[in-house]
């Protein structure tokens, strides 16, 4: 992997990640047309180091949002931190449950099987996309009858039913590359009653909260992989992996300011159900690379 694939994955990512169309899909179908295996724990603690750098491009792109809505005072910032818990919880257990129970069917007697190595299956990616696709355009519907009727939907925060619906639907999306995030989560909360602009806000504060469990989980898996390459001979060069992995980040923060201002004026100006009609073209394209040998 050189320099220059680490900068258009880091694009590719940043561009993406902040969009509902599922920035692993597309760095997954870009790392496949690169030539570069997706599975293996380089690539994987990659692709979450270029999550870091999105939060972060998070966090300076919300800040001010986030301090007029969740910090403007005590009992603001409590009403927010139980709904983040809340939230939190339910992805963390919604999204282990499910991933123990892939690994166990889709690698049942093998000697070891790890969701990440279903990572790079195409043919299982598109229809993630596909369903995204669908619950965006679901969302963009109902937001397009509700703009026709005149409906008004108040407030700043999401209620405690919306936000754990959509900590739910976060963790369902964990294991599955190409059923988007973003997209999913704020579709959720337009579907529960939360107007997007809540929705979005919430949804990337969730973000934050979930990029340092992934990078530590892709941290030790790279960690153990080396243990093993090492007793068989073939050493993985960690300090390059960890360089490339900050360098890619950077790339990322860049890329994903530019791709969140893009966002931002899409919801604003009632354009999200095209967001699933990009997924779903997108998934037709990624069935069309799986049976051409990707």
């Amino acid at each position: 992997m050189s320099i220059l694939h680490v900068i258009i994955l880091a694009i590719v990512q940043g561009l993406a990640e902040l969009l509902p169309v599922s920035s692993s899909a597309h760095v997954v179908v870009a790392e496949k047309l690169l030539g570069l295996d997706p599975t293996t724990p380089q690539m994987t603690l990659l692709l979450v180091m270029l999550h870091t750098g999105t939060m972060f491009a998070v966090i300076v792109y919300f800040w001010n949002q986030w301090k007029k809505t969740y910090f403007s005072g005590g009992d603001a910032f409590k009403r927010f931190l139980i709904r983040l818990i809340w939230a939190s919880l339910l992805t963390a257990v919604i999204g282990e449950v499910i991933i123990k129970a892939i690994e166990k069917t889709a690698f049942k007697g093998a000697s070891k099987g790890e969701i990440e190595l279903l990572f790079g299956r195409l043919d299982l990616i598109a229809p993630a996309l596909a369903a995204a696709g669908l619950l965006i355009l679901l969302a963009g519907l109902m937001e397009k009858r509700r703009m026709g009727a005149h409906e008004q939907v108040y407030g700043d925060s999401v209620t405690m039913r919306q936000a754990g619906w959509i900590g739910a639907i976060q963790g369902l999306c964990l294991p599955f590359r190409g059923f988007s995030r973003s997209g999913a989560t704020i579709s959720t909360g337009m579907l529960t009653g939360a107007s997007k602009e809540r929705a979005e806000r919430f949804s990337f504060a969730l973000a934050v909260v979930l990029t340092p469990p992934a990078v530590g989980r892709e941290v030790l898996r790279l960690v153990k992989a080396s243990h093993e390459a090492k007793a068989a001979g073939m050493p993985i060069d960690l300090h390059g992996s960890m360089v490339m992995g900050l360098l890619g980040a950077v790339f990322a923060f860049l890329a994903g300011l530019l791709a969140l201002r893009w966002l931002s004026s899409w919801l604003e100006e009632g354009r999200w159900y095209l967001f699933g009609i990009y997924c779903l073209v997108a998934s037709v394209v990624v069935f069309g690379l799986y049976h051409a040998g990707y």
